[in-house]
């Protein structure tokens, strides 16, 4: 970085923390990070509440909760690559906030349409699929911004940082979200939800500005930007293997998480915050890979450490088919959170591989690349659910995503990532 752009990156708040002993003392960060812990819990218990309103309020038949499900995800199929060619010609801070707000609002919709007694699944797809679409650009937004704030070198400790938020929210926001839906009604969760994330639109408003795009960015016409980050992740074995390993893990768990709320709330006559609990289990290993996963990457390498996590911990996923009252809940319940722990240590090694291995100007589409792939997955897998289901069995369905998630390891475990000896920084 130039002298001038680092005296323009502290101007703005974007302090590197190359320049800073902590990433804690960087302002810039701390803000992204606090509206980040608001954000995640709005979706965490959006997560849990949209699908349980629409079992219990609007009496959803399994493809229709698949539907839902799949409305929530398409957006990254219709617009998550030229998301990010647009997020590269746009100031990042800005992008985040109108994502938020949008988010809030759409949310605050619903809790107001029911208590005028005029909410309908209809408004409850439109809900959905329009939130997807101001996720997929806060998604692209948020993992674009990170290495201008804490720079290339402390990638490992950011990514770590924000995969434990992830963890910890999974945990407190879904058992939250399933313990508001129990006392409170699911409207009532939704509205808690919406003024999450009003407010972290509100906490982002201290980040800097950050740099101008470049206008030889914006002159490039919009498909060839496009073609070059779908290049540049396609056409690199690493990048690859890293995006058909994270497709398959997300593809699995959607498959699953689709129709939990009816086998929880129908079949097994569980609770609504029994699945929350559920749910919050995968939070909780997502939280204990995240934190694992600097310090066996430094002990055994970063290629060995992605490898293995898959070759022992992804098996656990043949557990959660298994899921039913008494002790097999139990079961099920460990093979979800020993899964999730494999997702927290390729969530924190595998971001902070691919944000090492591509220049600032691409970072928006190899990162809108990505989730078009990881989140394309989950679109995928939520229509497949529910159609298999109404072809099927829910007991199927499970043992399909449950396959799945144990076989997701396999691109990483034959490819040059495997063989990677590097240490992470940071």
């Amino acid at each position: 970085m130039k002298t001038t752009g680092r005296r323009q990156a502290a101007a703005d708040g974007l302090t590197r923390t190359g320049d800073s002993p902590s990433l804690w003392r960087t302002p810039a960060f701390r803000s992204l990070f606090g509206a980040s812990v608001l954000s995640q819990i709005g979706t965490n218990v959006s997560y849990v509440a949209v699908p349980l309103l629409a079992v219990t309020e609007l009496h959803a038949s399994p493809g229709q909760i698949g539907a839902l499900a799949t409305l929530s995800t398409v957006a990254f199929l219709l617009i998550g690559l030229p998301a990010g060619a647009w997020v590269d010609r746009m100031r990042q801070r800005r992008v985040l906030i109108v994502a938020d707000l949008v988010r809030g609002l759409l949310f605050a919709s619903v809790p107001l349409a029911w208590w005028l007694d005029a909410l309908t699944l209809g408004q409850l797809y439109a809900v959905v699929l329009l939130n997807g679409c101001a996720t997929v650009f806060f998604d692209v937004g948020s993992h674009s911004v990170v290495p201008q704030l804490v720079g290339k070198d402390h990638l490992v400790q950011a990514n770590a940082a924000f995969v434990t938020l992830e963890g910890l929210t999974g945990i407190g926001g879904r058992s939250a979200g399933g313990g508001l839906v129990q006392l409170l009604t699911a409207p009532v969760a939704l509205a808690v939800g919406a003024a999450s994330y009003l407010a972290s639109a509100l906490g982002l408003t201290p980040i800097g500005r950050g740099p101008a795009p470049s206008t030889l960015s914006v002159r490039v016409r919009l498909h060839t930007q496009i073609a070059q980050g779908l290049r540049h992740v396609v056409g690199n074995s690493e990048l690859r293997a890293l995006a058909l390993n994270g497709s398959l893990i997300n593809f699995g768990s959607t498959v699953i998480n689709t129709m939990l709320p009816l086998l929880f709330v129908r079949q097994l006559g569980l609770p609504a915050s029994a699945l929350g609990l559920f749910w919050a289990a995968g939070g909780a290993g997502v939280l204990l890979g995240a934190r694992c996963a600097r310090p066996v990457a430094a002990r055994l390498g970063l290629g060995r450490t992605l490898g293995s996590a898959g070759l022992w911990l992804a098996p656990a996923g043949l557990l959660v088919p298994l899921i039913d009252r008494g002790p097999w809940l139990l079961v099920a319940g460990a093979g979800w959170f020993v899964s999730a722990v494999r997702t927290g240590m390729t969530n924190v090694l595998g971001v902070s591989l691919r944000q090492r291995m591509t220049e600032d100007s691409l970072l928006g589409r190899m990162n809108a690349t990505f989730r078009f792939m990881f989140m394309g997955a989950l679109a995928i897998g939520s229509a497949l659910s529910g159609v298999l289901t109404e072809l099927t069995s829910l007991r199927t369905t499970l043992w399909a995503g449950g396959a799945c998630l144990a076989l997701a390891f396999l691109p990483v475990c034959f490819s040059p990532v495997r063989r990677r000896t590097d240490l992470p920084q940071g």
